[in-house]
């Protein structure tokens, strides 16, 4: 090829779309859209309903967005929308070393603003560094607005009434905001000159279509600009692509539906796919995609293809892939050596391996991206895996969960899988805890409230059978009895005196004991503890007052070296601040005597 650009535009793909955004913010009514307009506006056949996806030709993005684009501009051939799995983990499904999709329409709810799995999605495009845009959605239902369908965002917004613009304004620049506090610098998207370093912001309407000719004017004029050159492939190469679902068909048995998205595949190739264990070598039997709208009726609801090129979404029917993973790799052999492309995959799949630890928490994901997500999240929170697979929650994940040897490791976490019938049974009888959840963030935040509680009920126990620090004077004329045992009355300077505490007194820095608490009164009251403020009459025995321990003597409770440095070391936020006081003079005065007491 030589400078003066001759490339054949067909050896360019479509850029592959996703659409992501919290859960009720119109991400599914956005793409309805899209596909309705697109079937409006290209006469029927000329949208490929495609397996997991909809293609978008450049012509019908043309008809659509009306003057927004201008096909003469652009030699893409339009836009790939994937249809995610009714969730947004899909973006992070992989390509060959990054995110599945090039692009990404992040859907907002003007009303709503950023919710969960909003932020989660920013998490997810941050990390594959996938540039995207902003769907500003639902601008009809602004109190007062004015709809004017299908038509270009600038056209119809001057149209409005200055309330009602003012009033979405409010909801535009709240967004914006939002997004500067992820880290984003985001504008509306007519204000932004490079959007490489700014994220655009589209005001739209998946109900009345307005705003949807900039959306897709904003994203072929992304994909023109910025990524052209990764859209360049081996038009005839054999395919690689990713298994976006794991089926079971009538008539075909296990299925993947997976997108292409470099080179072809053929109805007699044979293929390499991403399997839970080893890679599964398999020959393609059939390439199925959607019947067209007009043939609904017939009896299959799909229809065998000879060949497909990059980028489509595509069915394949082939034997052997019930082990086959959403988010692994697909490779078609064709003319390499078998042993060269399996290694090929190993190697992507080691990409996404998790490390994990020899004792940890028991990972199931949906998806292996989904599960690499989750693994980063929980490297970030300092949450050990001792294992982390694609799949539901099944009996052999609790066997493995109820070996751990701490109880808060006991845990499976289930991102978006369901947990199957028997393992519910086998956890509450191995006493393991299952959570799931569809937001990442939220399952680890439940996780850690969960160990939060065991920790602070591991923390009471060791409390109850901890010597509490404790410092008290003998008041003077208040020894009710000399000895066998001494009885005499004190004032709680600081810390908690227990009934069988061992009583020390200060020489200097040397403890010596002096006996042992027998007994606790308040006001006649038998108790079984005084704390800091307290007086008391104790009784202590041991000592004779007027010869091992005299009135107004100053007297501590007996720490056990091992008891001191729990309580320096973990319990310090567990205690009161008087208590804390008490161990720190104790711990001076041992540290006097020796630097490394109690350490």
């Amino acid at each position: 090829m030589s400078d003066t650009d001759t490339r054949d535009p067909t050896s360019l793909r479509t850029p592959i779309v996703a659409v992501l955004g919290h859960v009720d913010h119109g991400k599914t009514s956005l793409l309805d859209k899209i596909r309705g307009s697109a079937v409006i506006e290209g006469e029927a056949g000329a949208i490929t309903q495609h397996i997991g996806a909809t293609a978008v030709p450049l012509d019908v993005v043309s008809s659509i967005a009306g003057e927004l684009v201008n096909p003469d501009d652009f030699d893409l051939p339009g836009l790939l929308f994937i249809d995610t799995p009714g969730h947004h983990s899909f973006t992070t499904l992989r390509s060959r070393g990054g995110a599945l999709a090039d692009i990404a329409i992040l859907v907002v709810d003007v009303n709503d603003g950023f919710q969960p799995q909003t932020l989660e999605a920013l998490d997810i495009l941050k990390r594959s560094q996938t540039p995207f845009i902003v769907a500003a959605n639902k601008i009809d239902t602004v109190p007062g607005w004015n709809p004017n369908e299908d038509t270009p965002i600038t056209a119809t917004y001057e149209s409005q009434s200055d309330r009602v613009t003012g009033r979405l304004d409010e909801s535009l620049y709240q967004i914006i905001g939002n997004l500067s506090d992820e880290g984003f610098s985001a504008d509306l998207y007519w204000r932004v000159q490079n959007f490489q370093r700014n994220v655009g912001v589209v005001p739209v309407s998946a109900m009345t279509g307005e705003g949807v000719p900039d959306l897709l004017a904003v994203m072929m004029g992304l994909s023109q600009r910025y990524m052209k050159e990764e859209m360049e492939i081996d038009v005839a190469g054999p395919g690689v692509g990713t298994v976006l679902e794991v089926k079971d068909e009538k008539g075909f048995g296990t299925t993947v539906d997976m997108v292409l998205y470099d080179g072809t595949i053929k109805a007699d190739d044979q293929i390499v796919v991403g399997g839970q264990n080893d890679p599964l070598v398999t020959d393609v039997r059939a390439l199925l995609q959607p019947r067209p709208l007009a043939e609904i009726r017939t009896e299959s609801r799909f229809e065998k293809v000879d060949e497909v090129g990059a980028a489509a979404g595509i069915k394949v029917a082939a034997p052997d892939l019930d082990d086959a993973m959403a988010g692994a790799p697909v490779r078609v052999v064709r003319n390499r050596a078998l042993e060269e492309v399996v290694t090929e995959v190993e190697a992507e799949l080691a990409d996404i391996a998790v490390d994990t630890a020899e004792q940890g928490v028991v990972v199931k994901a949906d998806t292996l991206g989904s599960l690499e997500a989750m693994a980063d999240a929980l490297e970030e929170a300092e949450v050990p895996i001792v294992r982390a697979e694609v799949g539901d929650i099944a009996p052999r994940d609790v066997s493995v969960a109820s070996t751990a040897d701490e109880p808060k490791q006991r845990a499976i976490l289930g991102f978006n899988v369901d947990v199957l019938g028997d393992a519910s049974g086998r956890a509450e009888i191995d006493d393991v805890t299952i959570f799931s959840d569809e937001v990442i963030y939220q399952l680890i935040e439940e996780y850690e409230e969960y160990v939060e509680g065991i920790e602070r009920a591991q923390q009471d126990t060791i409390l109850e059978n901890i010597t509490r620090p404790a410092r008290f004077r003998i008041l003077p004329d208040h020894t009710f009895r000399q000895n066998d045992p001494a009885v005499v009355g004190v004032e709680l300077y600081a810390g908690t005196l227990q009934n069988n505490n061992t009583v020390v007194k200060f020489e200097g820095n040397d403890p010596d004991r002096v006996g042992q608490v027998k007994g606790i009164q308040d006001q006649g009251e038998d108790v079984d503890e005084a704390r800091a403020g307290d007086r008391v009459s104790v009784a202590i025995d041991g000592p004779t007052v007027g010869r091992q321990i005299e009135e107004d003597d100053v007297l501590w409770a007996e720490i056990p070296e091992k008891h001191a440095k729990i309580l320096e070391q973990e319990l310090t936020s567990e205690i009161p601040g008087d208590e804390l006081e008490a161990l720190n003079m104790y711990l001076e005065k041992q540290r006097k005597r020796d630097p490394f007491w109690g350490k």
